[in-house]
């Protein structure tokens, strides 16, 4: 993809302690230096991707007012938090979500005659087991993974009553996703489709201009860090406004400039944020961004969710606020 580069170097995840994403080095190590740091049993499942036994090890509890963090065992990257595993019956520790999507990587593995997903750490590359899609709700995946490949670490519970939620759409999900996920105190995003009339809608179904759905991004973000009046300046920033049904060489109505707000106080934040800038002067033609109430968020496919990290490219610009 042209303009793009790959930085093997650096990878961005997902800090469940301090509820932030940061840029740290990759880790890589000899085999000699990891069998001095892992047990035999260890290094044969982590980084000779091996499987340990069923039913061989018993996950930890954390104390009262404490969350349950599952970390890499090789780098010690947060991987599950305990109250997103449930009981599987097969053996190994189960989980329907990983701390973050920043965290993880899947690779295609298909040894012993099997077509299956590998989960690896993406950070160090550790072999931690596979994903499923035979999961709980919401996300219908089942991460099956190796215990010993895991190290249990206690932190506290995160005040999630303090955080909110923000949809906007600006044109293909992928660079707006990757333009909020760099904001302090955006927590999590998710691309997918709202303001449509289909349920469930597919990409493939949302590409054909007719299910009347935007590409949005989701953000779960802590005001007390990022005020929703800030979210509105990058939504702003990162596309042009006064284009209509179209960003760029993407054309459809699925790349309309939209804000769906979730309160009386975010549409009239959104109010007035679109006034102050329609009367700065900075564009000749009318703001195009629809303000209307949020509708359900459907979540898009997996492949879509952190799309440049998972394709290991970083976006080399974003799009320039027009003046005309």
């Amino acid at each position: 993809m042209e303009g793009f580069v790959k930085d093997p170097k650096s990878i961005e995840i997902f800090n469940a302690l301090t509820g932030q994403i940061e840029a740290v080095e990759k880790i890589y190590k000899t085999d000699a230096q990891w069998r001095k740091i892992l047990s035999p049993e260890q290094y044969r499942v982590t980084r000779l991707k091996g499987t340990e036994r069923p039913f061989s090890g018993k996950c930890a509890i954390p104390k009262a007012g404490k969350q349950g963090l599952f970390q890499c065992v090789c780098c010690g990257t947060d991987l599950f938090l305990i109250d997103k595993e449930f009981e599987s019956g097969t053996g190994w520790p189960s989980f329907w979500e990983p701390v973050s999507e920043l965290n993880i990587r899947e690779e295609s593995d298909n040894t012993f005659g099997m077509q299956r997903i590998e989960v690896q750490c993406a950070r160090c590359e550790a072999h931690l087991g596979h994903v499923f899609n035979d999961g709980p709700a919401p996300t219908g995946k089942r991460y099956c993974i190796n215990l010993v490949a895991l190290k249990f670490a206690e932190i506290d519970k995160p005040k999630k009553e303090k955080l909110e939620k923000a949809i906007f759409a600006a044109g293909c999900f992928w660079g707006v996703e990757a333009a909020f996920a760099q904001i302090k105190g955006v927590i999590k995003t998710s691309v997918g489709f709202t303001g449509g009339t289909v349920k469930n809608p597919s990409y493939e179904d949302v590409c054909t201009d007719k299910t009347a759905h935007a590409e949005a991004v989701e953000l779960e973000f802590d005001p007390s860090i990022i005020p929703y009046e800030k979210l509105l300046d990058v939504f702003w920033s990162i596309h042009d406004p006064t284009a209509v049904n179209r960003q760029g060489v993407d054309i459809g109505s699925q790349y309309r400039s939209a804000i769906f707000y979730n309160s009386p106080e975010q549409h009239k934040a959104a109010l007035l944020s679109k006034k102050k800038l329609q009367e700065s002067g900075k564009f000749k033609r009318p703001i195009a961004t629809e303000i209307v109430p949020a509708g359900v968020f459907y979540r898009a496919e997996e492949y879509h969710q952190r799309y440049f990290q998972k394709q290991g490219i970083k976006p080399a610009c974003r799009i320039p606020l027009k003046q005309g």
